[in-house]
């Protein structure tokens, strides 16, 4: 059981960054080396996001496991302790999320999600670069022409051909 008023446990809260974590500092320095610019948190934008492209048209998001309920995740594991709280808040995190995302979309932005377990050293090389990948997707389809041949009964005949009879 839980001995800390809800003020305690307000305070400790509190001291959780949501802004200039190491992972999220990690996509940045990579995301600059690589020659994408972005902007930060941009507060006319539903949900915040960490990472904002422009150009691109598209919102990264670098979530903490725990925060953020990723499932399947090992970082993710339900506290012992004031189990009906954690649940509620991680729910709440979950669906404001999705909300978050839908809105975004709605205003024809790219929504990608970085997890935090995604960025650890075994497998975060591969995760970067699978993220500038994906960027540059998107910029090219975004700005491809996108042309449909008529299918051929549908071409209109701009001179029939004369029959002689």
């Amino acid at each position: 059981m839980d001995t800390r008023t809800p003020q305690q446990r307000h305070k400790n809260m509190a001291a959780i960054h949501s802004k200039n974590t190491k992972p999220e500092v990690l996509v940045r320095r990579y995301l600059w080396g690589q020659g994408f610019r972005y902007r930060l948190n941009n507060p006319r934008l539903p949900g915040h996001p960490d990472i904002v492209l422009r150009k691109y048209r598209t919102c990264i998001f670098v979530n903490g496991c725990f925060w953020h309920g990723h499932e399947g995740c090992k970082y993710f594991v339900m506290p012992k302790t004031n189990i009906d709280f954690w649940r509620k808040k991680i729910q709440r995190n979950k669906e404001r999320d999705k909300e978050e995302q839908r809105q975004l979309a709605k205003m024809g932005w790219h929504c990608i999600t970085v997890w935090e377990c995604e960025l650890k050293p075994k497998v975060r090389e591969k995760t970067l670069e699978s993220l500038a990948y994906t960027l540059n997707h998107i910029y090219l389809e975004d700005r491809s022409v996108k042309y449909k041949l008529p299918e051929e009964n549908e071409m209109q005949i701009a001179a029939e051909s004369f029959n002689e009879q």
